[in-house]
């Protein structure tokens, strides 16, 4: 648990970063309003598709918000679906992705990500991202106040496969 915290933080500070410290990272691809990353680092490589959203409630703040699907083949780990809404999830309330009428729990809020616990479950969002248009995620800060993030899926499908055939 502590290295998928670990490892999504860095995810996250490594698409913040400039061009000064690509040489760590690499950018696989730009597909619409999804990208897909790589990251080598020790003969470990993790790649992940990552979106921000298109609209974001509250349209006062500016959050770092982001969506991902992750590969990590080294420890196993594939279709890990996690988001950041850029604050410290409240642990009272739920963190909801919705698209249509399906909706998604993440079970698991730490240092400001979450992530759905059951692979099953991540097979399932995976497959509604691909046939959908939008997917909202829902999340409340630690004042109580809610944030709803829209994130666009075109282009996603495309990056799903990249970052799945470039860690397979």
């Amino acid at each position: 648990m502590i290295y998928k915290i670990q490892i999504s933080i860095l995810i996250i500070i490594i698409s913040l970063i400039s061009q000064a410290n690509s040489e760590e990272i690499k950018m696989m691809g730009k597909f619409k309003d999804w990208e897909v990353l790589m990251l080598i680092k020790e003969s470990n490589k993790i790649c992940f598709a990552q979106s921000i959203p298109v609209l974001q409630s509250p349209k006062k703040t500016t959050r770092e918000a982001r969506l991902f699907v992750s590969f990590r083949p080294k420890d196993k780990i594939f279709d890990e679906v996690s988001v950041t809404s850029g604050y410290e999830y409240n642990k009272q309330n739920s963190i909801i992705a919705k698209s249509g009428k399906s909706k998604f729990k993440f079970d698991i809020s730490q240092e400001g990500f979450a992530w759905i616990a059951e692979n099953k479950i991540e097979k399932k969002i995976i497959k509604k991202m691909k046939k959908a248009s939008r997917i909202m995620v829902t999340g409340y800060n630690q004042a109580g106040s809610q944030t709803i993030d829209h994130y666009s899926l075109m282009g996603f499908t495309k990056a799903y496969n990249a970052a799945k055939k470039n860690c397979s």
